[in-house]
């Protein structure tokens, strides 16, 4: 259930950043509708769950340094680093998230890293204990 409220939130962090930016876009295979726009998404918010899951905590392990070098402002490229491997991953499709260049990457990924904070906050405050 976790897993599935992440990709949730993550879903609804990645629309928010393809609507802010215009170097992100999700791209819908047949021109696609609001539902299978919703799918793709979705689709894409799990892809990035499991980057960010698989991928994620060995890139940090092994930029250890940079991170303590830079006071852990390097977790912006890394996760921008995740936003492009996503987009890779999913542009073998004829659907998934397309990210122009590394800088929209970086900005795309500060997006969803504020909204997916929020969301986790909102929704976290709604369980009873």
């Amino acid at each position: 259930m976790r897993f599935v409220l992440r990709v949730l939130i993550n879903g609804v962090a990645i629309w928010l950043a393809t609507q802010l930016l215009s170097g992100m876009h999700v791209k819908v295979a047949g021109g696609g509708f609001t539902g299978s726009t919703v799918g793709v998404l979705l689709l894409v918010a799990f892809v990035f769950g499991l980057v960010n899951a698989i991928v994620k905590p060995i890139v940090a392990m092994l930029s250890l340094p940079l991170y303590v070098l830079t006071l852990g402002l390097f977790t912006l490229v890394v996760n921008a680093l995740m936003l492009m491997l996503t987009a890779w991953i999913t542009s073998h499709a004829e659907w998934g998230l397309q990210v122009d260049n590394f800088g929209t990457a970086v900005v795309g990924a500060l997006i969803i890293s504020i909204v997916s904070w929020v969301l986790s906050l909102v929704v976290g405050r709604r369980r009873v204990h």
